[in-house]
């Protein structure tokens, strides 16, 4: 059964070629879509290359819906989107992939009900599908090379709704224990304080305030784990021992 996260359905409009129907599940399911309505598969349905390219996303074509036309597929939608790169003259508003699924996530968030038409691989969707859709998704790509897969198409559109709808973590440092803590810290900067003071480190005199401070800043600003600590301590007792290794 499909899940119960509000989403949009991705429509694919007369896909030919199964694997492009497969590589269009796994990528709606990477980004949690699973919502699938398929129109007029060229080469029928099921389709085995289909379910051999979409791999763990399976399910997504096991509960696809199928229709024969594209007004059937949309027929119980509120807002629909088209993709396509050629508007062909068509007044209708045009709007990135990112601008299209914010817009999308609010109106799902109102109770709408929407979908994203994807045209056929060939020469993508004609007039009369478009002619059915509210807005149009036009990829910002290269004008000398605009022609998007349409695995390629799903995914990116996927992608979005999930940058719309989600909490994204934009950065994060996966450490693999725990951050040191700051008296840890502390006492990896006076264990080499100490060590580098003794091997004369801290030279000319005048300036040893200064290099101790710079020193204390570095261990500062370095993202540190407990395993880095006792790394860093054991590094420096080594050194001392072979220094030390003949007895004098």
């Amino acid at each position: 059964m499909p899940t119960d996260t509000p989403q949009p359905s991705f429509v694919l409009i007369r896909p030919q070629m199964g694997e492009n129907i497969g590589a269009a599940a796994r990528g709606m399911w990477n980004f949690g879509l699973d919502r699938m309505r398929i129109t007029a598969p060229r080469d029928g349905w099921p389709n085995q290359r289909a379910v051999a390219m979409a791999s763990g996303a399976g399910r997504l074509l096991d509960e696809a819906q199928i229709f024969d036309t594209t007004a059937e597929a949309v027929a119980d939608c509120t807002y629909v989107y088209a993709t396509t790169a050629r508007p062909r003259g068509l007044t209708k508003p045009v709007l990135s992939p990112e601008a299209a699924m914010r817009e999308a996530a609010k109106k799902i968030a109102e109770g709408g009900r929407v979908a994203v038409m994807f045209g056929p691989e060939r020469a993508g969707m004609e007039n009369d599908d478009i002619a059915r859709a509210n807005a149009i998704i036009n990829v910002p790509v290269n004008p000398e090379f605009a022609s998007l897969n349409l695995g390629q198409c799903v995914l990116l559109t996927a992608y979005e709704w999930r940058r719309a709808s989600a909490e994204i973590t934009h950065e994060r440092m996966d450490a693999p224990g725990d951050w040191a803590e700051v008296h840890e810290v502390e006492k990896l900067a006076e264990h080499y304080e100490e060590r580098l003071g003794e091997a004369g480190f801290f030279f000319p005199e005048h300036k040893s305030a200064t290099m101790r401070l710079n020193l204390r800043n570095l261990w500062s600003r370095l993202p540190l784990t407990r395993s880095d600590v006792q790394i860093l301590h054991g590094v420096m007792r080594q050194m001392v021992r072979w220094k030390n290794r003949d007895g004098s």
